[in-house]
């Protein structure tokens, strides 16, 4: 295991972020644009993956990236987290990114199609988004993924003339008339998909990228409405540009929602930090009884608790992060422990900074509840808290009762 204390060139690209979303994204503006034009800001995106590079972090710089790594983008995360910024970082600069570096040969970058979109993810012309349900967590069933026991690529070829035998009472009779193909089932819950330019669309014979002009983008309502979802619908003859084949799409998509949970959890840790600031602050300057309300015992408890909860979940965030970034073996031992871990301590410092902040805390104007909403959503993002729990004892020999 390497350092996981912050290096300095982390703190610097923490400061740059931290400094640019101040002036652009400040928290307590965050509810009057939910009602008003929308949450995105298409200039701030602009500055944060362009003029800041954030967006080409995980691309290596002969395909015009920064060629950092995981590490870097979970202190981009973290601020983000703290703003609850609605920018697609996390659906196109790391999942899409990642799946797409995945694509790679051996001992080099991605070459082709895959190449190409990603120079342009990393300097922010387009985004992309994984055309799976926000809810898809690691080692989740895939589209595209074959059925136990249906024949594979590998299976022995039947031998010269051989002809399966059919009952006379089974042998299908002639249709009178042909049958249409069924239309395509929409995806639900697309996190960003309204954003993205370009939908990677995992298919059973591999990855296609699609245009999202293509397809139709059925927007819906979220408890969250910083990050949006839609319901996708590829049609049939969208085919897009074949990236990868099936085993290898397979392969990437899996890399693409390791990297998303396990980053997720910075995200989570910056919103829970936000979240004890600001309820610390607030009981420093409430007064009752002509005391500040954060003086009282039963209030420094509950603080003091949520303080080692956040400070247990940096370590496990940045541990993910860290396995991320350098190939551990340990990756995904990493991410469902900070997953299973973040996603409990950024709902109860979310919870805790409403309960605490009073009457304040439920009102719409103040972000206490905007905070809270991306805290439960993302509870689900990239599988539960128990399919990670599923996944962190099939990895250490712990599994579940028989018959739970």
């Amino acid at each position: 295991m390497t350092d996981l204390l912050y290096s300095e060139a982390e703190s610097d690209l923490r400061a740059a972020v931290r400094a640019l979303l101040a002036d652009r994204a400040a928290p307590a503006a965050l509810p009057a644009r939910l009602e008003g034009t929308g949450p995105h800001d298409a200039a701030l995106w602009r500055a944060l993956a362009g003029d800041v590079g954030a967006a080409g972090l995980l691309v290596p710089e002969e395909l015009g990236g920064q060629g950092a790594g995981p590490r870097e983008a979970a202190v981009v995360l973290e601020e983000l987290g703290r703003a609850v910024t609605p920018l697609p970082y996390l659906t196109s600069s790391v999942v899409a990114t990642r799946t797409l570096l995945a694509l790679a040969p051996a001992g080099g970058p991605p070459a082709g199609p895959a190449a190409g979109l990603l120079a342009e993810l990393a300097a922010g012309r387009r985004t992309a988004v994984l055309a799976l349900p926000l809810t898809t967590g690691p080692g989740a069933p895939e589209p595209g993924a074959p059925e136990p026991g249906s024949p594979t690529p590998t299976d022995p070829p039947p031998p010269a003339g051989h002809r399966p035998r059919t009952p006379a009472a089974e042998t299908p009779a002639p249709a009178p008339h042909t049958i249409p193909a069924p239309a395509p089932a929409p995806i639900p819950a697309v996190a960003d998909a309204v954003l993205a330019d370009v939908l990677l669309v995992p298919r059973p014979d591999g990855l296609h990228a699609v245009d999202a002009a293509d397809a139709e983008i059925r927007p819906l309502t979220p408890l969250d409405l910083t990050r949006p979802l839609a319901a996708v619908t590829v049609p049939a003859d969208a085919a897009g540009t074949r990236l990868a084949e099936p085993a290898a799409s397979r392969a990437a998509v899996r890399e693409g929602l390791l990297a998303g949970a396990g980053l997720l959890a910075s995200e989570q840790l910056g919103l829970a930090e936000w979240c004890l600031e600001e309820s610390v602050r607030h009981t420093r300057t409430r007064h009752q009884f002509n005391r500040p309300v954060g003086s009282f015992q039963a209030l420094k408890h509950r603080m003091a608790e949520l303080w080692l909860e956040v400070t247990a979940a940096r370590a496990a965030a940045r541990n993910a992060a860290d396995a991320l970034a350098t190939g551990s073996a340990d990756a995904p031992l990493a991410v469902a422990v900070a997953q299973a871990y973040c996603s409990r301590v950024a709902v109860h410092a979310a919870e805790e900074c409403v309960q605490l902040h009073g009457g304040t805390g439920m009102t719409w104007e103040h972000p206490a509840h905007v905070y809270l909403k991306r805290a439960k959503a993302d509870q689900l993002a990239y599988g539960s808290a128990g399919h990670h729990k599923d996944t962190l004892a099939g990895l250490v020999g712990l599994p579940a009762p028989a018959g739970r």
